[in-house]
C-alpha cells in the first residue's frame, strides 16, 4: 500500500505486483495528520492484519 498527499488530502492506494495502483476508498485519513503521524494511524487501523512476520505498519522510503 502507499499513501500520497494530493490536493491537501491523504489518499491511500493498494499497489499490485504488476504496478497497477488502485485507490482505497473505505479508509479515510484525516487531512490534519502530519506525515510522521501516518504510520501510527494506519497501524491502528490495520492491526488485525498483523502477523509474526509483519507485526506493524512500516514506512518504506522508495
Amino acid at each position: 500500500m502507499s499513501v500520497r498527499r494530493e490536493s491537501e488530502q491523504w489518499r491511500l492506494y493498494k499497489e499490485s505486483q504488476t504496478g497497477i495502483r488502485s485507490r482505497v476508498y473505505d479508509v479515510v485519513i484525516p487531512d490534519y495528520l502530519t506525515a510522521s503521524e501516518l504510520r501510527g494511524y494506519l497501524d491502528d487501523i490495520y492491526h488485525e492484519y498483523s502477523s509474526e512476520r509483519y507485526p506493524k505498519v512500516e514506512q518504506l522510503n522508495l
